[in-house]
């Protein structure tokens, strides 16, 4: 067993991520023995003092079939309404399968809001921490409810990589339809299935498809961008079959594994780059690129070339290079109203009452590309 799969097995504190096509069918809802099987796992990794942290989706697939909805609406109303009636079918499920074990569920619906905003971060965190503490199961899914367009997360997939960070996870494992991350079409029989990512360098090339459900917002697309944020935070990540869980939770020698690339990430600093709204954009030079993502340093104004957007002192921007791509993340000390006048002029040319960075170093995330 590599190491990576092994502190996979061995984590104290996991997220597991479920998706809506392991749980439900269009026609009837949701299918009672894969939901009593993944909780047979995870009430067996739980009996091995583990805590887990339970990211569902299923609310809307759940209420297609009370609803008389043959397939999942496309108009956000609908979906609200269809959430509305499976939020508590799928909490009860929940709460009668886990209670099987004995094992007491807590249900958390978020909305992004919840973790863009840095006071509803904290408040979620000690949420979290207290139901652990308690020896609940909390289960976790956007607020589909109420959630809009605006304030979505798109997906459980990412919800289920922010939820890991901020609630100090050891693992995230993401189960689906899919068993694995393959260099192509899963159903063509030529494709290689990918036992493990070590870099970014390894997904190169790959042909990322979606998933075959029409049930489900996500796909093999989302998990892989949830298992790079969470890497990149220093979370090792299992992709998984849902129909393989007992595996995945018990030794982790199914899917494909993605190993966490360096330290992780303080919590406010993994809040500023993967959680937090931007508001605006600096466009940096070359110079001011190589500053801030290889050096470390603070953002001056010499180093900027453009600004877009509406901020104000203290909001979070993206940092973006000649080539348009996010570079970094930080919290900007300067209105939008005041940069123009200041872009491309070395300190000791502004006012003194100006001199200082645009974006400190203790307040800027690089991003890896």
């Amino acid at each position: 067993m590599t190491d990576v799969r092994q502190a996979i097995s061995a984590a104290r504190r996991l997220v597991v991520k479920v998706g809506s096509s392991a749980l439900t069918t269009a026609g009837d809802g949701l299918d009672m023995s894969r939901l009593d099987a993944l909780v047979d796992a995870i009430a067996e990794r739980v009996s091995r003092e583990a805590q887990i942290v339970l990211v569902s989706s299923g609310a809307i697939g759940a209420g297609l079939a009370p609803l008389s909805l043959g397939t999942r609406p496309r108009d956000l109303a609908t979906q609200q309404a269809a959430a509305s009636v499976g939020q508590l079918a799928l909490a009860h499920a929940y709460a009668e399968s886990f209670g099987r074990y004995s094992l007491t569920v807590g249900q958390v619906l978020l909305t992004s809001d919840d973790v863009v905003r840095r006071a509803h971060y904290r408040n979620a965190e000690r949420t979290f921490s207290r139901l652990l503490a308690l020896g609940a199961v909390p289960v976790v899914n956007e607020n589909d409810t109420v959630a809009t367009e605006e304030i979505r997360f798109g997906d459980n997939d990412r919800l289920a990589a922010l939820v890991a960070h901020l609630i100090g996870a050891e693992a995230l494992v993401l189960l689906s339809d899919v068993d694995a991350l393959y260099d192509g079409d899963p159903r063509d029989g030529s494709t290689r299935r990918i036992a493990e990512i070590g870099d970014e360098s390894d997904l190169y090339g790959l042909a990322v498809g979606m998933s075959s459900s029409g049930l489900g917002t996500g796909g093999m697309v989302s998990k892989v961008a949830a298992a790079r944020t969470a890497a990149a935070a220093g979370i090792p990540v299992l992709i998984a079959a849902a129909a393989e869980a007992r595996h995945a939770l018990a030794d982790a020698r199914v899917g494909t594994a993605f190993r966490p690339a360096g330290a992780r990430l303080s919590a406010r600093r993994f809040w500023l780059g993967y959680a937090a709204g931007s508001t605006g954009r600096l466009h940096l030079d070359d110079g001011a690129v190589t500053a801030v993502v290889r050096r470390r340093r603070s953002l001056l104004a010499a180093g900027i070339t453009g600004v877009d957007g509406d901020f104000q002192a203290g909001d979070v921007v993206d940092l973006v290079d000649p080539a348009q791509s996010v570079v970094a993340r930080g919290v900007v000390a300067f209105d939008v109203a005041e940069l123009p006048d200041l872009i491309g002029r070395s300190s000791h040319e502004l006012p003194e009452e100006q001199r200082r960075e645009v974006v400190h170093a203790d307040d800027l995330v690089p991003l890896r590309r």
